[in-house]
């Protein structure tokens, strides 16, 4: 056979290869297709040589075209970019200040004694991942399975049509559940450590930080860097498929599948759900996650035909910001999980703080330093404490809400990790150098510190 080789232009992963490859498969004269969306090209083979027309139409059909890509800057030279990113700028800061205003914003730290406080988050970050990554990751897969079910019943109403939708999300939230319960299990037998869950949050604060930057559209250069399956195990889960026909049943194992695609939003909550060690709470993350996804996967077709052109490109800039700003959250998480001291008290510092225990909340008995705090569903109470080096602390810690984040205790500095129980929980430790000492919820969002100041001589 002989080949031929086309440059495309457009391509970003390798979903797209697998989309292109498809609609040059319908072209008879092609025999077989491989598209690298890396090196822009698509090598043909064939026996009758295939029109450019032909060519051309098919990868036009996939929403590509036909030339090549120089290439691209670092930032962006349209000024209409930044021009779209500050009107998005605008909404994001507008929304802040409305869910500040209307007390929205204070759903985070919702409290129940039956479900985690973090199940709040869970299901805002999966509303964040519904409208942005997991709408990229996953909109080409639940497409083809409703444009499917459109085709073979022309007859069908808008609810039926709106069936493959009501499938595969089912499919998904169940399978977020089971699987999530799982890894919560599993993480009751392997236990991170406070400093490898900072690690770990670092590193998915930066993937995401990462995609927020694509998202805003303003570093050309990122769009190449993606995450992606092989092509090989996106066949096997039908994504961008347009042969297989259309049933429930397949609707709904896609959705399920879904766990197992790489998307960064996925992976954080995850690891959160493996850090709980607990198969409910595992299973409440992963399912609320899911369940956050829905409304952007439900509503991906009647997206993709109403927002077009200057609007769409500022939706996504605004998604990005979003995520950028829940980037730098996770970071910052991280951060306090290690025990990294970043921008805290120096050196110089140190030796200036005042030699005084005026502390109500730290008192003297028998020599030790007893340390009272509270804990409840959103947080800490209170969370600053002045203790002194060298004199042993007693940390009484009583949990009135011992289902929630907040009761999941990590202090990297003196090497403590503990699961508080409802009641009064003892935590014993000898400060030794001045300075501070952090601690915060397995997630580093609930936080406090120690002070440590100089012993009286």
């Amino acid at each position: 056979m002989k080949k031929l080789i086309v440059p495309i232009a457009g391509m970003h992963c390798r979903s797209c290869e697998v989309l292109i490859e498809d609609h040059l498969s319908e072209i008879p004269e092609i025999k077989k297709s491989y598209v690298n969306y890396k090196k822009g090209v698509a090598e043909i083979s064939y026996e009758t040589r295939p029109s450019r027309r032909s060519i051309e139409d098919a990868v036009r059909a996939a929403g590509y075209t036909i030339g090549v890509v120089g290439k691209k800057p670092w930032l962006s030279q349209n000024t209409s970019d930044y021009k779209d990113l500050g009107i998005a700028l605008v909404f994001v800061t507008g929304l802040y200040f409305i869910l500040k205003a209307t007390g929205l914003s204070e759903l985070i730290n919702a409290r129940s004694a039956s479900q985690p406080a973090s199940l709040s988050v869970a299901l805002l970050v999966g509303l964040t991942a519904g409208f942005s990554t997991c709408l990229a990751l996953v909109g080409g897969l639940i497409l083809g399975i409703s444009a499917r079910h459109s085709e073979k019943h022309p007859e069908a109403t808008p609810i039926q049509k709106f069936r493959p939708h009501l499938f595969f999300n089912v499919g998904r939230i169940l399978s977020y559940v089971v699987l999530g319960g799982l890894l919560g299990s599993l993480g009751s037998f392997i236990e991170f450590s406070g400093f490898a869950l900072g690690i770990i949050t670092i590193g998915v604060g930066s993937v995401m930080l990462l995609l927020g930057v694509k998202l805003t559209g303003i570093c050309p250069r990122l769009e190449t860097v993606s995450f992606a399956l092989p092509k090989i195990i996106s066949r096997s889960l039908g994504i961008n498929n347009q042969q297989r026909e259309y049933s429930h049943k397949n609707s709904f194992v896609l959705g399920a599948l879904t766990f197992f695609l790489p998307c960064g939003f996925t992976q954080a909550m995850q690891i959160y759900a493996v850090s709980t060690g607990s198969f409910v709470e595992g299973s409440l993350i992963m399912g609320f996650f899911a369940l956050g996804t829905a409304p952007g996967l439900l509503g991906i077709g009647g997206l993709t035909s109403v927002i077009k052109g200057i609007f769409a490109q500022r939706f996504f800039k605004f998604a990005g910001i979003v995520v950028i700003l829940l980037a730098f959250f996770n970071v910052n998480n991280g951060l306090n999980l290690t025990g990294w001291e970043l921008g805290s008290i120096s050196i110089a510092q140190k030796n200036k703080i005042d030699i005084q225990s005026t502390d109500s909340n730290v008192t003297i008995e028998n020599g030790v330093q007893v340390v009272r705090m509270t804990q409840g569903g959103s947080g800490y109470f209170p969370n600053q404490f002045t203790i002194q080096a060298g004199v042993p602390v007693k940390w009484i810690i009583n949990s009135t809400s011992s289902y929630t984040c907040a009761s999941s205790l990590i202090a990297s500095k003196i090497g403590v990790r503990k699961n508080l129980a409802a009641g009064e929980n003892v935590i014993e430790f000898t400060p030794k150098e001045i300075g501070q000492i952090p601690f915060s919820c397995s997630m580093g969002m609930y936080r406090g510190n120690f002070t440590v100041v100089a012993g009286n001589s």
